[in-house]
C-alpha cells in the first residue's frame, strides 16, 4: 500500500523522510495525475504525485479544495467561489456566484461561506459542499445550481462514488446523507452512531466509512463502518484508539478498493487492508495531518 501523507509543513509518502510538497491542504488523483494545493493557493499539479509544478496560483482567495475536471481542475476557495483552473489560466465560474441560494449561505461565526469539499462522478456530474450552504451541482462545471440539500443540514464533506453516477455521500452535522438521484433528494442516517455530527466520508469497496463526533470540538470523536447499501453503522475499533483526541476531518479520510488510510491532527495515520475493520498505526509524530491520499 503507498500512501501520500500531508501535514502543515510538508508532502511526503509514507514510509519516507522526503518533502514532495510544502504545505499541502488538499490532495485529489484524477486520471491524468494528481493535483494539489499548496501554502493555500497555489494549485500544482504532478504525473505521480512525487515530482511537482505549480500549475497555477490564485491570490485574493484561500484554495480549499481540488478536483481534476475536463483535462484540468476546479478549485473550492474561500467566500464560496469556483476556479476554473486551465493549463497555466485560472478563472472563477461566474454562473457559482449566481446560485439562487447564494444569499441564505452563512457561517456560525458570522463570516463568509466557503467552498469546503468538492467531488466529480463518473457521468461528470460535479458537487460542490458549501460550508455553511448546502451542496450544488453541476453536469459541466460550468453552470451550477443548489441541490435539495438543506443549507441547515451544515455540510462538511460531499463525495460522488467514482462508479455509479447518481450515488453521492455527503458527510453533515446531522448525520451520514446519501443520494441516488444526483442530489435531487437525501436521505440522513446516524442509525449506530454515538453522535451525528460527521466531518469526513470515504468508500473503501462496498463499505462506508465515516467520522462522527459530539460537535466542532472534536469531542468523542470516532470511525463508523457500514455496508454501502445500508444499515445501522458500526463503530471501529480495532487498531484505532477508543477515542480520537479530535475530529477525523474532511481530507483525512481515503480510500481504494480494501485498502484505506486515516490521518488525525495529533500526528498520526493509521491504514487498513480490510475495508476498514481493522487497522494498524503507521506513523506517529508527523505533526497536524492535514490529507492523505492512497496512491
Amino acid at each position: 500500500m503507498k500512501v501520500f501523507v500531508g501535514t502543515e509543513k510538508r508532502l511526503i509518502e509514507l514510509g519516507s523522510e522526503d518533502t514532495l510538497l510544502d504545505s499541502p491542504l488538499a490532495l485529489a488523483r484524477g486520471p491524468a495525475g494528481w493535483w494539489a494545493i499548496s501554502d493555500g493557493f497555489r494549485i500544482c499539479t504532478s504525473p505521480d504525485g512525487r515530482a511537482w509544478t505549480e500549475a497555477t496560483s490564485i491570490r485574493g482567495l484561500r484554495a480549499n479544495c481540488v478536483v481534476p475536471h475536463d483535462g484540468g481542475a476546479l478549485v473550492g476557495t474561500s467566500e464560496a467561489h469556483v476556479v476554473r483552473v486551465a493549463g497555466s489560466t485560472s478563472e472563477r465560474v461566474r454562473s457559482f456566484d449566481r446560485v439562487a441560494t447564494r444569499d441564505e449561505w452563512y457561517t456560525p461565526w458570522g463570516g463568509p461561506a466557503d467552498v469546503r469539499s468538492m467531488s466529480v462522478g463518473p457521468d461528470g456530474a460535479c458537487y460542490a459542499n458549501v460550508h455553511v450552504g448546502g451542496i450544488l451541482r453541476s453536469d459541466d462545471g460550468s453552470i451550477w445550481r443548489a441541490t435539495s440539500m438543506d443549507i441547515d443540514a451544515d455540510v462538511h464533506q460531499v463525495l460522488a462514488h467514482v462508479e455509479t453516477a447518481g450515488l453521492v455521500f455527503a458527510a453533515t452535522a446531522i448525520g451520514l446523507a446519501s443520494s441516488n438521484d444526483g442530489g435531487g433528494t437525501w436521505d440522513f442516517s446516524d442509525d449506530g452512531m454515538h453522535a451525528a455530527y460527521c466531518r469526513a466520508v470515504a468508500i473503501s469497496g462496498d463499505i462506508l466509512l465515516v467520522s462522527a463526533s459530539k460537535s466542532h470540538t472534536g469531542k468523542h470523536s470516532a470511525l463508523y463502518r457500514r455496508p454501502l447499501a445500508g444499515g445501522a453503522f458500526e463503530r471501529v475499533t480495532n487498531g484505532v484508539p477508543e477515542w480520537f483526541a479530535d475530529n477525523v476531518d474532511t481530507f483525512c479520510l481515503d480510500a481504494r478498493g480494501d485498502d484505506a488510510v486515516l490521518g488525525t491532527t495529533d500526528g498520526r495515520v493509521f491504514v487498513s487492508e480490510d475495508a476498514g475493520a481493522t487497522w494498524m498505526e503507521a506513523l506517529t509524530g508527523a505533526g497536524t495531518i492535514t490529507c492523505v491520499a492512497l496512491v
